[in-house]
C-alpha cells in the first residue's frame, strides 16, 4: 500500500514544483544604451516590479548597449516577435508612423515646460494611438532623453560655422533636420560605431544630450562641446503586438502603470544629471560654447513647413504643439 501513496505524493511534489515554471514567460526587452545610464537602470527596476505584480509570471531579460542589434534593427525585430519590447527613439517612430515625427523636430518646443505639457497631455496619447493603429505595437510611456546638444573638435558660435561639417546623427528624418537646417552633412552611423568615427575623422561631430555625451566617452574625442539644444529627445517604451495581444486586460495596466513610473524617474535623473554636466565637462577641459541660439532657432523654424526637409506633419497638428502650455 506505501508504493502507490508514495507514487503519488512524488508526482504531486513534481506538479507543484513544475508548474509555476511552466506557466512563467520569458521576454526580451532591447535597447541601445549603456549599462551606466539611467534608461537601463530604470529598465531593470521595471522587470523586477513586474515580476513582482504579476507573481512571477514574467520574467523580463534586459539587453543593453546594442546587445540585440542597432535601433532601427530593433524596430524592424519588434513585429517579428523576436524582440518583445524596446526603447526606441521618437523618431524612429516617426518613421513608421510620420505624424509622430514632430516631437522631434529641432527646436519645436519652447522649452523644458513646453515639453514636459506635452507628455502629459492628450495629444501624445492621440499620437500613441495613431500609431497603435497603424503597427499594433504599443507605446506605454514616454521618457525624456536629454536635451541633444552639438560636440566638435573647434568652436561653433552661430549655424554658419557648420556649413559642410560632416555631423553624425541616427537614420532617422528630424536629426537629419537639424543638420541641414544648418547646412551641415548629416552622416548617419549606427550609435555603437560613433567613437570610432569621431576617432578616426570619418565625421567631424555629433549630437547627443549631455549624459549620452559622458557615457559614450565621446568627449574624450572631442574639444568642444555647443549647447545648442536643438531637440529634447524622447524615448519610447514600446511593447510588440504580439506580446500586447497575450496579455490581459489587468497585464496591460501592469506593464503600463510600471513603465510609467520607470520613465518618470529616468527622465528626472536625466534632468538632474543635465545639471551638473556643464561644469564636469569644464573640469575634463572641454571648451564648453553657449552660441547664438536665436540664429539656430530661425534656421530650424524655416524648414519646420518644408517637406523637403522632412516636415511631414499637418498645420493643423503643429498649431496644437504650439498651442500647449
Amino acid at each position: 500500500m506505501r508504493k502507490p501513496v508514495l507514487g503519488a505524493l512524488m508526482v504531486l511534489l513534481i506538479l507543484t514544483v513544475a508548474l509555476p515554471v511552466a506557466a512563467q514567460t520569458k521576454l526580451k526587452f532591447a535597447h541601445v544604451y549603456e549599462t551606466s545610464e539611467a534608461f537601463h537602470v530604470e529598465a531593470l527596476w521595471a522587470a523586477g516590479e513586474i515580476a513582482k505584480r504579476t507573481n512571477n509570471k514574467f520574467q523580463i531579460e534586459v539587453f543593453p548597449a546594442s546587445t540585440l542589434g542597432n535601433e532601427q534593427q530593433i524596430s524592424q525585430a519588434l513585429p517579428l516577435g523576436t524582440i518583445d519590447m524596446a526603447y526606441l527613439g521618437a523618431s524612429f517612430i516617426g518613421a513608421i508612423y510620420k505624424p509622430f515625427s514632430i516631437v522631434n523636430a529641432p527646436y519645436i518646443w519652447r522649452d523644458v515646460a513646453h515639453h514636459t505639457a506635452f507628455s502629459k497631455s492628450p495629444l501624445l496619447a492621440e499620437l500613441a494611438d495613431g500609431y497603435f493603429k497603424q503597427t499594433n505595437n504599443k507605446i506605454v510611456a514616454i521618457t525624456y532623453y536629454g536635451a541633444r546638444h552639438t560636440t566638435a573638435n573647434k568652436a561653433i558660435n552661430a549655424p554658419a560655422d557648420m556649413k559642410g561639417m560632416k555631423l553624425r546623427v541616427p537614420q532617422a528624418p528630424m536629426y537629419m533636420m537639424f543638420a541641414k537646417a544648418v547646412d551641415a552633412n548629416p552622416t548617419p552611423i549606427a550609435f555603437a560605431e560613433v567613437y570610432l568615427a569621431l576617432q578616426n575623422g570619418t565625421v567631424d561631430g555629433q549630437e547627443n544630450p549631455l549624459p549620452t555625451i559622458q557615457a559614450k566617452k565621446f568627449y574624450e574625442v572631442q574639444s568642444h562641446i555647443i549647447l545648442t539644444g536643438h531637440i529634447l529627445d524622447n524615448l519610447t517604451t514600446t511593447i510588440a503586438s504580439g506580446l500586447w495581444n497575450r496579455l490581459t486586460p489587468q497585464e496591460h495596466g501592469i506593464f503600463e502603470s510600471v513603465y510609467q513610473e520607470a520613465a518618470s524617474r529616468a527622465g528626472a535623473s536625466i534632468r538632474e544629471s543635465e545639471g551638473k554636466l556643464v561644469d564636469w565637462f569644464k573640469q575634463q577641459g572641454k571648451t564648453v560654447i553657449t552660441p547664438d541660439l536665436k540664429a539656430f532657432r530661425e534656421a530650424a523654424l524655416k524648414a519646420h513647413s518644408d517637406p523637403s526637409a522632412g516636415a511631414v506633419w499637418t498645420k493643423e497638428l503643429y498649431d496644437k504643439i504650439q498651442a500647449i502650455k
